[in-house]
């Protein structure tokens, strides 16, 4: 083999080599992007059921307050409404409660 010939395989190999290398390095930042991508996909959807269940959290807790809201008024309510029986059946002869057995003796 003559020494030209020897040079020419020598830098085929060499770029065989480097085109591998160069391959090998692209197929592995092609990968890690997939993974890259994979993660934010994840890191995405988790933000986002986080939002969701943010948002769920505060509905609920309007809910809660507008509940209260109304239990306070419905107690309020049944104050007074209670306090108007008690006036109506102390006013009320039928209810007077009259102890007639204590008044004899």
């Amino acid at each position: 083999m003559s020494w030209e010939a020897w040079e020419n395989r020598t830098t085929v190999l060499h770029l065989k080599e480097e085109e591998e290398e160069e391959c090998f390095s692209v197929k592995s930042k092609m990968d890690g992007d997939v993974e890259n991508q994979v993660e934010v996909e994840e890191k995405t959807r988790l933000i986002n059921q986080v939002l969701e269940l943010q948002h769920t959290l505060e509905d609920l807790s309007a809910r809660v307050d507008a509940v209260k809201e109304e239990n306070l008024k419905l107690k309020s309510e049944n104050q007074v409404l209670g306090q108007y029986i008690e006036n109506l059946m102390s006013a009320s002869s039928v209810f007077q409660t009259t102890d007639t057995k204590g008044k004899r003796k």
